[in-house]
């Protein structure tokens, strides 16, 4: 009589919510009404079954009375049909291998085509290519190619492949090929008064693809400045035709007055100039240098920096303003003993 009085205020509290019971809630219920039904000797479904439906739902309540439903049969769920995403990809298999590239083109443009047409059939436009290409000792090449302005055109798509293959080399013949595009909805954009959209992005990006293949891939994209004191510390990465937005360049004023103050530009030269600096009392009294020459007027600094002091890369340096007598405004640094000019300010 205790466990059915414990039972009953279980059950209780299931009717109370109605059913609509979370599911970490409803699923500790289940394994606690298992658990009694186990206590009972009850351990298949022909013994559940075997059970009065009103006797267990005044015991356990309407979760029992759901699980006894499902063990006679009487229990409907309706299917939730999910349609499988649609894949875009073509894909053959060579009969011989081939070690040429024009069989690969070939296929190429057979597969762009049925893809173009596939997509238009359903408003869809490539957004981006992925190639494989298996080698015959079962090795696979891959390479992602983000379309710069999403398009259909079989002509510019198939140049975007033809430019990258063009320096392709590998050691071993070429067994199969396959081609997947990812679609994605064409987009309208509207630029404001004064953003001017790339003339023809793809014309970009197929011009960006020669000068990897020339110099690197190290050696083309954005440069980054790095989060270092360090001064002019940058690293490149990839491109991206991507605007993030525009952004505003603020107005500078001065403090003690209404007018605006122009800002002040640093001309760099890259690498540093070398210079000799004459000093008087640890200052800098002259510059000599192949670009800039004078004596100094009015000096500023030093603004001493360092970093790295914990591996192999370890610098420091002590960087002054100059003005000099012609009115030239220099910024340059001393790293040891040697000095050099890191740039002019406009």
């Amino acid at each position: 009589m205790a466990r059915s009085s414990s039972s009953n205020s279980a059950a209780g509290k299931v009717r109370q919510s109605d059913g609509l019971v979370p599911w970490r809630d409803r699923e500790a219920e289940i394994e606690r009404i298992l658990e009694i039904l186990h206590k009972w000797g009850i351990h298949t479904l022909g013994q559940l079954a075997a059970l009065d439906k009103e006797d267990l739902a005044a015991r356990l309540g309407l979760e029992a009375v759901r699980m006894w439903e499902r063990a006679n049969g009487q229990s409907n769920r309706p299917l939730k049909l999910v349609p499988q995403p649609e894949s875009f990809e073509e894909s053959f298999q060579f009969e011989n291998e081939i070690e040429t590239a024009e069989p690969l083109l070939f296929m190429l443009r057979r597969f762009l085509e049925q893809l173009s047409f596939r997509l238009s059939a359903i408003y869809l436009i490539v957004k981006e290519l992925r190639l494989q290409i298996t080698f015959s000792n079962k090795h696979h090449y891959e390479r992602c190619f983000k379309i710069p302005q999403p398009a259909n055109d079989v002509d510019l798509l198939f140049q975007m492949l033809h430019t990258h293959l063009e320096n392709f080399k590998s050691e071993y013949p070429i067994t199969a090929v396959s081609l997947e595009a990812k679609p994605t909805k064409a987009s309208q954009q509207q630029f404001g008064l004064f953003e001017i959209p790339l003339r023809d992005p793809n014309q970009l990006y197929e011009t960006l693809a020669r000068l990897i293949a020339l110099l690197g891939s190290d050696r083309v994209g954005t440069p980054v400045l790095e989060e270092t004191h360090r001064s002019d510390a940058f690293h490149i990465e990839p491109f991206s035709w991507e605007a993030e937005g525009t952004t505003s360049v603020s107005s500078h004023y001065s403090p003690d007055a209404k007018e605006r103050v122009p800002p002040t530009a640093l001309r760099r030269f890259r690498p540093a100039v070398s210079a000799s600096v004459f000093l008087s009392e640890n200052i800098p009294a002259h510059v000599r240098s192949a670009n800039v020459n004078g004596k100094v007027a009015q000096q500023s600094g030093p603004y001493r920096a360092s970093g790295n002091w914990w591996d192999e890369t370890i610098w420091s340096r002590s960087e002054w303003d100059l003005q000099l007598e012609n009115d030239i405004l220099v910024r340059c640094h001393k790293s040891g003993e040697i000095w050099a000019i890191d740039g002019v300010y406009d």
